[in-house]
């Protein structure tokens, strides 16, 4: 992944995370307000119930004491409390009153409890309602929740009970109003609250039971979870009740607090649902959403533009200044780039172009001191090599020189031994200088596709007469090479002289016989190939000398021949290693590419190239 593409990710990574912690901190807190401003209303709501509650109950009371002292009801009870009285002269009398005193229910009993006339059932005339006598002080309490029983139905009353007592006689005014709908509807409700209501006057739960200001409530069921719970535990609950589709369930949801409302015994006799609908909570995060999403969106947009402009302002220059490096890693030493800002990345020119400057400089310096170490050390290898032979030449000279005072047969004699010698040391001269112009003409490759497994066959053929030479131990050679293995591209009278250099140091290595083995195997992009011997070994300051020139370890050699391979290795863009310990053999690997691209050129190409004119890079600190 590109630094630009990195910063782009970056860039937008961080924008989109800060949208969405904004986002995040936004609806959470919303949510939370939401829900204590939903919490307060329905406190509110719970609170003005619970005075509307009271009030209607001390109204109720009111209403009945106001019948209690009423100049009828004193005649009635007089009346009654005659000896041989007729009670059921005023069978009808309750329900008068009832409608006068606005009452939905009304019962007159007498002392023992027996019902004298009921405004809501008048058949029950003579029933008895015992609970109403187990109370000695009905005058100073206040109203109840009790069940009601109808002809055909029950009901849920608000009812309060005054006592009128005639002498030692008491009787009792039962009076009170229905807890429905109509309750409801002097609530004053919030926008998007509602309050229901559930007379628990029936085993279980009874969906036709539920209603609010407008009746029965539709899809009841789903409120029946809730108030079954109310049921086993009599204790106030809160609840979310989807009533939508199910696509919709959110978006229609309602949260309910369930209030158990209980009788005078401390029996649920009903339970109040005050709910909040969270469609106003949707509706808001919906929007904060969509908001973050559309100012994110816009954010991220113009963050990329901002991140790809200063991306490019930043990569651009050094895309430029990698392009600068690489040409001088490839042997343009001029390479230059222009400068045309001040900032950082100017700066980064400034420093890249005194790099390459002293760069140019130092290589010019190094080239002329290697130049003159060079003709140093050849002219020192080269006074050793010839020493050698002059040396015997000399005592020739002189021999013949005192030969030439002794007689004609002596002077015959000495004079065919001495132009023996000369001979062979001016051949010994001979081939010293042919070696050395060898290795000073060495040609540039010249590259084609070559078979390395043939080319190993070749050779290895070409040394089978010294492998098993009479008189010297035998050299067993071992082939394994990749049949499949890839041509490469190389010189092959280069690289076959290399091979040859390679194999004939194999087999001096190994003068009580051995085995040579050659390998061949595939590479990313490459081919490699490993001539290891079974001789005596190098050690590790041999191996680190092995490739210098006229370096060599054998009593008969020029030292140039590893240095020969080394060079036709290093002009075909590979490289060589070697690896050995004194008694374990040593083992030459070389890795070649199969495609030759971007060689560096060698050091007298490098010497007609310090002419060329320097290469120019634009470098802007800005796209």
């Amino acid at each position: 992944m590109s630094f630009r593409t990195k910063l782009l990710a970056f860039f937008a990574v961080t924008i989109v995370a800060a949208v969405s912690l904004v986002a995040w901190g936004v609806t959470s807190y919303t949510r939370r307000a939401f829900e204590e401003l939903d919490r307060q209303r329905t406190d509110a709501l719970v609170a003005q119930f619970r005075r509307e509650f009271a009030q209607q109950g001390d109204e109720i009371a009111h209403r009945v004491q106001g019948v209690a002292d009423a100049e009828a009801t004193l005649r009635m009870a007089m009346d009654l409390n005659r000896p041989q009285a007729d009670a059921s002269q005023y069978y009808n009398d309750a329900r008068g009153i009832a409608q006068s005193q606005q009452l939905d229910f009304l019962d007159i009993v007498a002392g023992d409890g027996t019902l004298i006339s009921s405004s809501e059932w008048p058949a029950r005339f003579g029933y008895k309602n015992d609970w109403v006598t187990s109370e000695t002080d009905w005058n100073t309490k206040g109203a109840f929740l009790r069940r009601v029983d109808l002809p055909d139905t029950v009901d849920l009353g608000l009812l309060a009970v005054r006592t009128v007592r005639i002498g030692e006689k008491r009787f009792f005014l039962i009076g009170g109003q229905r807890l429905d709908q109509n309750f409801l509807a002097t609530l004053v409700l919030p926008e998007s609250m509602r309050a229901l209501l559930y007379p628990n006057l029936e085993q279980g739960f009874v969906s036709s039971a539920l209603v609010d200001v407008r009746g029965p409530v539709a899809q009841a069921d789903s409120f029946s979870p809730l108030i079954t719970e109310v049921q086993k535990t009599r204790r106030e609950l809160q609840g979310t009740i989807n009533s939508g589709s199910e696509r919709d369930r959110f978006f229609n949801s309602e949260t309910f607090d369930a209030i158990p409302l209980p009788g005078r015994e401390g029996d649920l006799l009903g339970v109040l649902l005050v709910g909040s609908s969270r469609q106003d909570l949707v509706q808001m995060l919906a929007f904060i959403r969509s908001l973050a999403l559309l100012v994110g969106g816009g954010v991220i947009l113009l963050g990329l533009i901002l991140g790809w402009w200063i991306s490019a302002r930043v990569t651009r220059p050094i895309e430029q200044l990698a392009v600068a490096a690489r040409d001088v890693a490839a042997g343009h030493w001029e390479a230059r780039v222009e400068i045309h800002s001040r900032d950082e990345i100017g700066q980064l020119a400034v420093a890249f172009n005194d790099m390459t400057r002293q760069l140019a400089e130092q290589r010019e310096r190094l080239v002329q001191t290697e130049r003159v170490a060079a003709w140093r050390e050849l002219a020192r290898r080269l006074a050793h090599e010839l020493k050698n032979p002059l040396f015997p030449l000399q005592l020739t000279v002189e021999n013949l020189q005192r030969a030439r005072q002794q007689t004609p047969e002596q002077f015959d004699e000495i004079f065919v031994e001495s132009t023996a010698t000369l001979q062979a040391e001016l051949e010994n001269l001979k081939t010293i200088v042919s070696r050395f112009s060898d290795f000073a003409r060495m040609p540039p490759p010249e590259f084609e596709s070559v078979d390395i497994n043939e080319s190993l066959r070749s050779v290895v053929k070409l040394f089978e007469p010294q492998l098993s030479a009479v008189g010297r131990p035998p050299i067993t050679p071992e082939l394994y090479l990749d049949e499949h293995l890839t041509r490469a591209q190389a010189d092959p009278v280069l690289l076959r002289r290399a091979f040859e250099n390679l194999v004939l140091n194999s087999l001096d290595a190994m003068p009580a016989g051995g085995t040579l083995t050659v390998r061949t195997s595939e590479g990313s992009g490459s081919v490699r190939l490993e001539i290891s011997d079974t001789g005596a070994g190098l050690t590790p300051e041999e191996c680190a000398r092995l490739f210098t020139p006229y370096y060599t370890s054998k009593r008969h050699g020029t030292g140039l021949g590893l240095a020969i391979v080394q060079s036709v290795v290093s002009d075909h863009g590979g490289k060589i290693t070697v690896e050995s310990a004194p008694g374990a053999g040593a083992t030459f690997r070389i890795e070649l590419p199969t495609v030759q691209r971007n060689l560096r050129a060698r050091p007298h190409d490098v010497e007609e190239k310090l002419a060329d004119p320097p290469l120019i890079f634009n470098l802007e600190s800005k796209p």
